[in-house]
């Protein structure tokens, strides 16, 4: 057996296994079990304290020194971590491994900071609730962030049920098919089983992260999955189809069939931060329909020859889905303008040269009229 294939079988037959350890994280941690420390990845965190679990169990441990002035730093659930070995009293978190990938979403519209929903996540499941208006914009949204993370998104329908007409539902799908290119689109009925076996066959490996509005049946799709009632769960109100904030913290939830489960509360705002590359994965026709634009810096308004904008007169292009694009781009561009003098600055002679041309079409148009209005 070579080096290689010895410490795969290592890390396969790893007590943490199940929990995602594989090659690289112990390769990650050797330095840190060279100091007597323990490999871990935190279930949950709660005012300074996280629950890790470890290969002696799952331990309580300070975070203390793992407090840093970066929001983006902090101890998040899903974060591979070292904590100090059985005997000591308190444990600490002694230092967190770096992270594969992150979501993460701003804290507000009005700040430049960012929130991190979960770590280390390879699959973001985002519940979608049929009981309501679909919002395909709050869908994109998402599908932003989750593509910004470096997980694979996964949309799923919940409580499909609801729509007992097979062809309504499959027309609901395919109108979300439509604003996610490249993502799986399940219905999905916790109540009847329906999607089951193809959502467990796309979470089986790897980890998941659990996303959406509140109500939108997460915590009964979290607890469907690990066959057991883990999370608790409350009924929707009949008049909007809002739930209440069942789960107040972030869970990693082992799966009976393999694989793991963040359950996260229910998102009311979910604003972009800095996803520039997710939002042209999620508008990739635009995107490329932009390439033929006459201008590479075509805003695809005023500009002639807009490609973008051909499409959308000839059909091809959803309105919609050409709106909901320059919102996030706009949206996005502010959030990084505040950070970034560059940008900031290249937003600014973006308006100017926007304002400008605006006034000139304006000019035209007026010479006209009244070129016409001398003419009679």
């Amino acid at each position: 057996m070579n080096l290689s294939s010895a410490s795969a079988s290592s890390a396969s037959s790893h007590p943490l296994a199940r929990y995602g350890w594989d090659e690289g994280w112990e390769a990650e941690f050797a330095p840190h079990a060279g100091q007597g420390l323990l490999p871990g990845r935190v279930v949950r965190v709660d005012r300074g304290q996280c629950d890790v679990v470890t290969p002696a169990g799952t331990v309580r441990a300070d975070t203390e020194f793992v407090v840093p002035r970066d929001p983006m730093k902090v101890v998040c659930t899903g974060d591979w971590v070292a904590v100090d070995p059985e005997g000591c009293d308190p444990r600490y978190v002694r230092t967190l491994l770096p992270r594969r990938t992150a979501f993460v979403r701003s804290t507000s519209s009005k700040r430049s900071d960012g929130q991190i929903l979960a770590a280390n996540v390879d699959h973001a499941v985002i519940a979608v609730s049929l009981a309501v208006e679909l919002d395909l914009g709050r869908v994109e949204r998402f599908l932003a962030l989750a593509w910004e993370s470096g997980a694979q998104p996964v949309v799923v329908l919940t409580k499909a049920d609801l729509v007992p007409d097979p062809v309504t539902l499959a027309h609901l799908v395919h109108d979300v098919e439509t604003s996610a290119p490249g993502v799986p689109v399940l219905g999905v009925s916790a109540l009847h089983g329906d999607g089951l076996d193809a959502l467990l066959a796309l979470v089986g490996s790897g980890t998941s992260v659990l996303l959406g509005q509140s109500g939108a049946g997460k915590s009964t799709l979290a607890n469907t999955l690990v066959g057991a009632d883990v999370m608790d769960v409350r009924a929707a109100r009949d008049i909007d189809g809002k739930g209440r904030h069942t789960t107040t913290t972030r869970n990693l939830l082992a799966l009976p069939r393999g694989g793991v489960l963040i359950d996260t509360p229910g998102l009311r705002g979910v604003g972009l931060y800095d996803a520039g590359s997710g939002v042209g994965q999620v508008f990739s026709e635009i995107e490329e329909l932009a390439g033929r634009c006459r201008f590479h810096d075509c805003s695809h308004q005023i500009e002639p020859d807009c490609a973008v904008r051909l499409a959308v007169e000839s059909g091809e292009l959803p309105a919609r889905r050409l709106e909901s694009y320059r919102k996030l781009i706009r949206e996005n561009q502010w959030i990084v303008a505040k950070t970034d003098a560059r940008v900031r600055a290249e937003l600014r002679r973006d308006w100017k040269r926007k304002g400008a041309a605006g006034r000139a079409a304006m000019e035209i148009k007026r010479g006209r009229f009244e070129q016409g209005r001398q003419c009679h």
